[in-house]
């Protein structure tokens, strides 16, 4: 007999029935203010026979198709769009296997990460400790890396996953860390003269719930930065990150990047951009650490700075976030930022090119460099 469920970490799916081979399902967008995307579940009791998911409610199957995981969810390939049709999607599953799991991405967990930072452990050049303690109980990591002995001549912040949902941002931050502690020229430069601080999971609850995020009622983390004192913000992770910030950055927080996902298809949407702030000068920043971007892009996903939103166009408005403060715009006001930016990685198609966990990873490495070329511009 078929099963569906979503009692996993990161788990996200409504079973509407199920008749015979054919899987009746939409995604649980909770509390969150509309309808979003995401969802995430397993079928068991199906091998060697051929289902078809249909999605009862809104549109919600990626450009590639859904992603398919056959080892409990570490590794996955997109199914491609020729297995969609409309919002249907039919797999056949392998006669040796005992589970299949569908996403409409790639998901990264906190298992992700304690994955790779199992993999640097004995790094020098890594400290992996709490922000904080989440409503749900969970610790909710904070990295230092790079240069955590001396006075370094560069801080960077990195911060991911205000979206729970925004899975793709968690595998190209993964990759900028990766390159920051493994590349033996500008990865040592680095590790010589810049101190990174890293939150992998803003909304670590939401990760591991398997929440969207995205528009959460009464607002997400990324609408969290209100007032002028911590107190201001209702999430644990915001409340301590401005908690932390004005008693780390030393004027020397030279960088800020937020790392986000947009929407799951069309204009924009299907490429990496960066969007415009309301201040003409750190706009001005921005698109120039973006044409250094584009002249050090060495992996396959690529970057063209006209892909790239100004303020006042599309979704990028002042009634976006109506009276409340993202995170890049509160970093832009920490004395001594030069680039306070957010960046939005396609889940599954970069101007043509497909993304995967490791072309993203390659992306974070490109961020990297173009990181370096930017702190070295203003010595």
């Amino acid at each position: 007999m078929i099963t569906v469920d979503c009692d996993f970490p990161g788990g996200n799916i409504l079973v509407d029935r199920i008749d015979g081979d054919t899987i009746r399902v939409h995604q649980d967008v909770r509390d969150t203010e509309g309808d979003w995307f995401y969802w995430y579940f397993r079928v068991r009791g199906a091998a060697g026979r051929e289902i078809t998911v249909r999605f009862t409610g809104s549109d919600v199957i990626g450009v590639h198709g859904p992603a398919a995981s056959l080892d409990g969810g570490w590794t996955w390939r997109w199914l491609g769009a020729d297995a969609v049709q409309d919002q249907t999607f039919a797999y056949t599953v392998p006669p040796d296997a005992d589970e299949v799991r569908f996403s409409f991405g790639l998901p990264y967990l906190q298992r992700n990460l304690e994955a790779f930072l199992a993999r640097h452990e004995s790094s020098p050049h890594l400290d992996v400790g709490v922000l904080c303690t989440t409503k749900g109980g969970r610790e909710a990591e904070v990295l230092r890396l790079g240069n955590l002995d001396g006075e370094p001549e560069h801080r960077i912040l990195l911060t991911a996953r205000h979206h729970c949902c925004e899975m793709i941002a968690s595998y190209a931050q993964e990759g900028i860390l990766e390159f920051v502690l493994t590349d033996p020229q500008i990865g040592a430069w680095f590790r010589e003269h810049v101190e990174f601080l890293v939150i992998p999971f803003m909304d670590k609850d939401g990760v591991e719930n398997g929440d969207q995020g995205k528009n959460r009622r009464p607002y997400d983390h990324n609408r969290d930065y209100n007032g002028d004192t911590p107190e201001g913000s209702i999430y644990a992770t915001v409340r301590a990150l401005r908690e932390r910030i004005p008693s780390w950055h030393g004027g020397k927080l030279h960088i800020a990047l937020d790392m986000h996902c947009p929407w799951i298809r069309g204009e924009h949407n299907e490429d990496i951009y960066f969007p415009g702030k309301p201040d003409p000068e750190m706009w001005a920043r921005t698109k120039h650490f973006g044409g250094l971007l584009q002249e050090t892009i060495r992996g396959p996903l690529p970057f063209d700075p006209k892909n790239n939103l100004p303020f006042g166009e599309g979704w990028n408005t002042a009634e976006n976030t109506g009276d409340h403060t993202s995170c890049s715009l509160w970093t832009a006001t920490i004395p001594g930022i030069r680039l306070a930016a957010t960046v939005e990685i396609p889940y599954a198609n970069a101007s043509g090119q497909e993304v995967t966990a490791e072309s993203a990873r390659a992306f974070g490495h490109d961020l990297a460099r173009a990181f370096h070329v930017y702190l070295k511009e203003g010595e």
